[in-house]
């Protein structure tokens, strides 16, 4: 018989300063809210998933809502109070999760759309038949 040696991964120790950003990413399927520092570390995050909601729910405002409030929550105790908010996708839940960034004590200084839009690249797929 083998003996087999668990190795734990060492935790990263992300440094938290006053500033940090906020990165929404808005799908039609579910949304997810990463606060980070200035160098890209990420502090917290959620997800409608994360947060218990499953199927056509998770793409709601009130999922997305529920999904920004648990990661700003452990943001606002690690220290973060200033965030600069970039928004991509075409999801339900942008206006709602920023609205709870802003609820949850966080002065949000810049917001910015960096939903990428194609230059008439790739073919899209074929129409849905229902």
């Amino acid at each position: 018989m083998a003996k087999t040696t668990k190795q734990s991964a060492k935790k990263r120790v992300v440094k938290v300063e006053k500033e940090g950003q906020v990165h929404i990413n808005a799908t039609f399927n579910n949304i997810i809210v990463s606060f980070t520092n200035n160098t890209g570390q990420v502090i917290s995050w959620g997800s409608a998933g994360k947060a218990g909601f499953r199927g056509s729910k998770k793409n709601t405002p009130y999922a997305a809502q529920m999904a920004c409030d648990d990661a700003a929550k452990v943001a606002y105790e690690a220290g973060l109070r200033k965030v600069d908010v970039f928004v991509k996708g075409p999801g339900a839940g942008r206006e709602s999760a920023i609205r709870t960034v802003v609820s949850n004590g966080m002065e949000v200084s810049v917001i910015k759309d960096i939903t990428p839009m194609p230059h008439n690249g790739c073919r899209p797929p074929k129409k849905r038949r229902v």
